[in-house]
């Protein structure tokens, strides 16, 4: 279906790829994985055709059609959202016109027409309404929102509707490009679903281990300029990957050992006559050796205390009978909760249940009509919010922003703590003025981690995060002795730290003592986690 054979790319200089080689076959599910800025984007851009490599060729099936799903994707003009997921906001149209040109320019018999015709089909198929909606609802949308003008949606929406017209068209492979990281924990749950057990290829790049390890079955890394096969999960590939590093390492020093044995033969005896010949035949061993490179550790996860924040009273915040609506939709009435020093509580529950709302009322950040919020002893309360960057001054480079941030922060550790949440060595002096919005909500990330609350409260925290920065933001965060409330996609990082789970859904919020395998044995749903999720 697809075959990438010594493929060379370089960026500025910086070798990507070498000699890289990659094999997708029919109902391959394949995660390609590796540091931020390893090729991974660019590999994809090659495989569309976007970006020619310097050396290499990549081959398709001519009869097979690919789809591919951006990191980001804009909504312009009046078009729907069912007019998204459908094609007809000029997809269609563009297809048409593509093969009215192949057509004239007696192209039918290639792939690229057939790939077209293909797709065109798909979107015209009568059918195709209703197998569009069944894709929105299960990315999350509701019946009434189907007319909506996509304009009026944020980002993240606008994507889940590209990503149900992907899915509508049932590409033969389907290129995904972060495809979890605009989904709640609901629609990320049927996504997986749904590609376990999808008919064609898929090749994803994600950040999300326990999706990986539920829908792929075989890993490629791009390591050391090469891309590397694993057979197996993301879980297996760990496994493998430490495994082959400990068995090229041994073999890296027992032929280091053996070169230094040999040279230093030569080397004693090259001026003794009786002994020349044979000290010349060790540096020709040697010369003749393939020798064999030192393997490159792993990248791990790194591991950083955040300091102790100050100690709160037992009763961290409480809620008492808040009532919260906007206009004539009511979200809650008469709600009551209440959080504990220490626990470490995850709020779960459908798309537009009120997860995030709750946490912005938690914050202080959102005004109620009615009840009361009650901070504990000694509360100092930090909020992170993905779509709200913290006050960073213009002015101050990153490393600065940091260095001030942590009171007792030595400029070296604030260097490894940037460096683990993928600030590269350059970066770390850029303004904050100048940075994305990834880059100034990991910032603002380091920052709480710098300088702890002792209540803090987490949205989405793991976005803009690539899977070892994750892995080294849930050990600091096991180790934080605050309390925290936090909502997440990210099953993996949710079973690593939630002690309690809230269940918000129908304008009810559930406690349950306990972690997110408790709470679905609790819920029962036969072990279905979206039904446990969305039952009310």
């Amino acid at each position: 279906m697809l075959t990438i054979r010594d493929l060379k790319m370089s960026y500025g200089g910086r070798v990507l790829f070498e000699g890289a080689s990659l094999q997708v076959n029919y109902g391959d599910r394949v995660a390609l994985v590796g540091p931020n800025g390893a090729g991974k984007s660019t590999l994809f851009s090659i495989i569309l055709g976007e970006e020619q490599p310097i050396e290499g060729t990549v081959e398709r099936d001519a009869w097979t059609m690919v789809g591919y799903l951006p990191q980001e994707g804009e909504a312009v003009g009046e078009e729907t959202v069912l007019d998204l997921a459908t094609g007809r906001a000029g997809l269609v149209a563009e297809l048409e016109h593509k093969l009215k040109e192949l057509e004239a320019a007696g192209a039918v018999d290639s792939p690229a027409y057939m790939e077209a015709h293909a797709k065109h089909d798909a979107l015209t198929d009568l059918q195709v309404d209703a197998k569009a909606k069944k894709m929105l609802a299960g990315l999350g949308y509701r019946e009434h929102e189907f007319e909506r003008k996509a304009k009026e949606l944020s980002g993240g929406w606008v994507m889940r509707a590209h990503l149900a017209r992907l899915l509508v068209m049932e590409p033969d492979l389907l290129l995904l490009d972060e495809p979890t990281n605009h989904l709640d924990l609901v629609s990320l749950l049927w996504l997986q679903n749904y590609l376990a057990n999808y008919s064609g290829a898929l090749l994803l790049i994600s950040h999300d281990r326990q999706f990986m390890d539920e829908v792929v079955t075989q890993v490629s890394e791009i390591a050391d300029r090469k891309v590397i096969a694993y057979t197996g999960n993301y879980s297996e590939y760990l496994t493998q990957r430490e495994a082959n590093y400990e068995s090229q390492m041994a073999a890296y020093k027992n032929q280091q050992k053996e070169i230094a044995a040999l040279q230093e033969f030569a080397d004693r005896f090259r001026s003794v006559t009786s002994k020349a010949s044979q000290a010349m035949a060790k540096l020709k061993q040697i010369e003749r050796m393939e020798l064999i490179e030192k393997p490159t550790p792993p990248r791990k996860p790194f591991r950083f205390q955040i300091p102790p924040p100050p100690r709160g009273g037992q009763r961290a915040i409480t809620l008492e009978g808040i009532h919260m609506a906007y206009g004539s939709v009511q979200v809650y009435s008469g709600l009551e909760v209440s959080i504990e020093r220490g626990e470490r509580t995850v709020l779960v529950g459908p798309n537009g249940a009120g997860k995030s709302t709750l946490l912005k009322i938690m914050a202080g950040v959102l005004e109620f009509q009615k009840g009361e919020r009650k901070l504990g002893h000694n509360a100092k309360l930090g909020y992170f919010s993905q779509h709200r960057a913290d006050a960073l001054d213009p002015e101050k480079t990153v490393l600065e922003e940091v260095v001030a941030s942590g009171p007792n922060l030595r400029e070296d550790e604030a260097r490894a703590i940037l460096g683990s949440f993928m600030f590269r060595k350059e970066e770390i002096y850029k303004k904050t003025a100048v940075l994305s919005g990834g880059e100034k909500s990991r910032l603002n990330l380091i920052k709480f981690l710098v300088d702890p609350p002792n209540l803090l409260l987490m949205d989405e925290p793991t976005t803009h995060l690539d899977i070892t920065t994750v892995e080294s933001l849930t050990m600091a965060l096991e180790r934080y002795e605050g309390t925290l409330v936090f909502i997440s996609h990210d099953v993996h990082f949710i079973r690593k730290l939630a002690t309690r789970v809230l269940h918000v859904c129908g304008g009810r919020v559930t406690s349950y003592p306990g972690g997110y395998d408790y709470f679905l044995d609790k819920t029962g749903a036969g072990g279905d986690a979206r039904a446990a999720l969305t039952a009310g």
